[in-house]
């Protein structure tokens, strides 16, 4: 049942896109810097109120996955991960919709996020391209000359 999702974790990995380990997660949650927290399936009851708690604190989704601590941390290439935090909407978004039993809510509210990310990201390169070329002023107008009297 991998349908992909641990090749994206990998990449995810490798892309420096991804806090694994709770004390890990735990960090970008709270930093506001998680998109989506991942939990895995026979991660324990403690394990599994506290990225209760960080999802609520750090206002992202959770999502179990169906692979044990083990097959997840060695899509991370480490001994076992219970919890894994991924930090980029893109793969976040790209993550949810490879978990067939996602939420749609939730699939659908890191799209939009990601929509609007890459909107920005667009945005501002084109600012930056016009700028570069002379079409537009830059933020600040130069200073004017005084005339003498």
């Amino acid at each position: 049942m991998d349908n992909g999702l641990m090749g994206l974790l990998g990449i995810a990995r490798k892309a420096g896109k991804t806090e694994a380990g709770e004390e890990s997660a735990a960090a970008a949650a709270k930093a506001h810097k998680a998109r989506l927290l991942l939990l895995a399936s026979d991660a324990g009851e403690r394990t599994r109120r506290h990225a209760e708690a960080l999802s609520q604190e750090g206002n992202c989704p959770l999502l179990p996955v169906p692979f044990t601590k083990g097959e997840l941390g060695g899509a991370l290439g480490r001994g076992s991960c219970a919890i894994l935090a991924l930090t980029d909407v893109g793969l976040a978004s790209a993550a949810a919709k490879k978990l067939e039993a996602a939420d749609p809510a939730v699939r659908q509210r890191l799209e939009y996020k990601a929509e609007k990310t890459l909107r920005r990201r667009r945005e501002t390169r084109q600012r930056a391209k016009a700028v570069q070329a002379g079409q537009r002023k830059p933020w600040a107008s130069p200073p004017q000359e005084k005339k003498p009297l």
